[in-house]
């Protein structure tokens, strides 16, 4: 009995994939198939599915597929998520139904949905996101944070660097030199910190025309962040703080 009913609760889904390799295609392609699912299965299971006994071929990346390491981001029915947190039911209801799939945005295509990420980590190293301490302490001692000022960057903390955000940015439709949202929510996080030298020390990075500056409140990056970081706000906040800071209003 348990067994007829994990039948009937099967379902036929077509994912539409685009393929492209870059040694022997000029242009990407789309390529269809067909996977038997259960509205459970993530959509991550049906691309190992293919990859494992369909099409060997099939080029995409993934690692812990527990939505912590943000490998396996993609276009998935014209959202940006990862593979490994949605479901199939998220994204197709009834038999027959198709799935697209489709790269990230904004980075190049090395192999199918396979991006290369080097600008992206490029531009996330240039906001310096490591601590910059107030002050120099002994070998032996920590750095103390309050709950309350822990809780002021918590949010920023949350960041797994999928990209998911980075591709959704309008922004960098027109403009390719903004930061983009990851890096700036790493730039927040230490901006914040209050075992950090602050704003003071990151004012040069964050404080220009391709940083914050560049944000347009489309609110893009918050809607697909896996992790449901409000990068729109953390940005808007700096845009605030460095405003009060050059009017001497904070000491930041």
């Amino acid at each position: 009995m348990k067994d007829d009913r994990k039948k009937d609760l099967r379902m036929n889904i077509t994912l539409d994939i685009q393929r492209f390799d870059p040694e022997r295609d000029t242009e990407p392609r789309r390529q269809a198939y067909e996977v038997d699912v259960q509205p459970t299965d993530r959509v991550l299971d049906a691309l190992m599915h293919i990859a494992r006994h369909v099409d060997g071929t099939l080029a995409f990346r993934k690692s812990c597929a527990h939505g912590v390491c943000g490998s396996d981001a993609m276009r998935i029915s014209g959202k940006e998520r990862l593979a490994c947190k949605t479901l199939i039911r998220d994204v197709a209801k009834k038999d027959g139904d198709v799935i697209s799939i489709d790269p990230l945005n904004h980075m190049t295509v090395q192999k199918d949905l396979m991006v290369d990420q080097s600008v992206f980590l490029s531009k996330f190293r240039a906001v310096e996101p490591f601590l910059k301490p107030r002050k120099p302490l002994p070998f032996s001692s920590e750095f103390y944070q309050s709950p309350e000022d822990r809780a002021i960057i918590d949010e920023a903390t949350k960041c797994i660097n999928c990209g998911a955000c980075y591709s959704a940015c309008p922004v960098l439709d027109e403009n390719p030199d903004f930061l983009g949202p990851a890096a700036l929510v790493a730039a927040v996080r230490f901006v914040f910190d209050s075992r950090d030298e602050g704003l003071a020390a990151r004012l040069d990075i964050v404080d220009q025309q391709n940083a914050v500056w560049s944000c347009d409140n489309h609110f893009e990056c918050t809607k697909v962040c896996p992790r449901e970081i409000k990068i729109t706000k953390l940005i808007n906040l700096t845009k605030r703080t460095i405003k009060k800071y050059k009017e001497g209003e904070t000491d930041a």
